[in-house]
């Protein structure tokens, strides 16, 4: 039988004390975390505290976490400060050059490992690279999968035609998605979470959901959803300083500015194979 221990540190003894862990399904996070390694410079940065709830509630100390999207390290700089160990892949080698000089200012107080490799997550190659990594570590699977990819094209990272942001489609865009989660599901345990980052876009005046779509997809991979939680933010990059004028644009467009995307939650089915173990 698969394990049956606690998915978390968290003394339920005590559960009173925890008012720094989030259960309601709204997330006012106020400013971006941006303590130790942590800095706001990079456009498909995401808020700390989200991999921070994210670790707090579905791992314990010491188990592994993987980030198909590492950007410039966000989870595994987190991972360090909670005591995690993490895997993380990046597409865009400078990025991801960038991202190793973060995580190793980070300080490591629980002595984790963390490594970041470059590569597409929709790629098998890829996949097993961090197996192999895994395996190195002594992990046969992981405990906690964090995926924040690009919102489609909103925010273009890189020329690359294998970086979700230059999918010539939201087809295509879902596909390639797909293929990640296809690559990483089978390198969580059953049981353990998948939590994805997301949020919607805009296009020819119609309201595209790309949360529920990818949620879609997250699910026919063999999971089933456990919360969506929405997260709110008051101005992107993109929009600094242009508040006054994304509300004209609202008002005379009929429609509304967005001011939150969605942190979902995930849980890992059982397989016949795991409940036989």
């Amino acid at each position: 039988m698969a394990s049956r221990r606690p998915i978390n540190d968290l003394d339920m003894a005590r559960w009173k004390e925890y008012d720094e862990i989030l259960t309601d399904s709204l997330w006012l996070l106020g400013k971006r975390d941006n303590h130790g390694a942590h800095k706001p410079d990079y456009w498909g940065n995401f808020a700390p505290q989200i991999p921070y709830q994210a670790m707090r509630r579905f791992t314990r100390q010491g188990e592994l976490v993987i980030d198909p999207f590492a950007g410039l390290g966000t989870t595994l700089i987190e991972a360090r400060r909670l005591g995690r160990h993490a895997l993380g892949i990046e597409l865009n080698p400078t990025v991801a050059e960038a991202a190793r000089e973060r995580i190793e200012a980070q300080e490591n107080p629980f002595a984790v490992q963390t490594a970041l490799l470059q590569g597409d997550s929709a790629c098998s190659e890829t996949a097993e690279r961090v197996r192999c990594q895994m395996e190195a570590w002594g992990y046969e699977q992981a405990h906690l999968l964090i995926l924040h990819p690009p919102y489609h094209d909103i925010i273009r990272f890189s020329d690359d035609p294998r970086d979700l942001s230059n999918a010539p489609s939201l087809k295509a865009f879902l596909a390639q998605f797909e293929q990640v989660v296809r690559r990483f599901a089978p390198l969580l345990e059953a049981g353990r979470f998948l939590t994805l980052v997301i949020g919607d876009k805009y296009a020819g005046g119609e309201w595209l959901p790309l949360g529920f779509y990818t949620m879609e997809t997250v699910r026919q991979q063999g999971f089933r959803l456990k919360s969506i939680c929405v997260k709110d933010f008051h101005e992107t990059r993109g929009k600094r300083g242009q508040r006054s004028l994304w509300r004209y644009r609202a008002l005379k467009g009929n429609f509304y500015v967005f001011g939150h995307e969605y942190v979902m939650f995930f849980e890992k089915r059982a397989t016949a194979a795991s409940l036989s173990r």
